[in-house]
């Protein structure tokens, strides 16, 4: 199981997102970042810190 703690890029966000492969995970970041940030994309450079900031559960 892999997650990411979203306000590792968007400080203040206490969002957490999980899944079991990276994939999955920026999948539902994505469907987060819709949500609570507003964001119908996801830019790049966000996507790349994203996958850096993906960790194992």
């Amino acid at each position: 199981m892999k997650q990411f703690a979203c306000g590792n890029v968007v400080p203040g966000c206490d969002g957490v997102v999980s899944g079991e492969t990276v994939e999955d995970v920026l999948a539902a970041a994505a469907a987060h970042a819709a949500e609570a940030h507003g964001m119908a994309s996801v830019p790049d450079e966000v996507v790349e810190a994203i996958t850096a900031g993906i960790t194992d559960a």
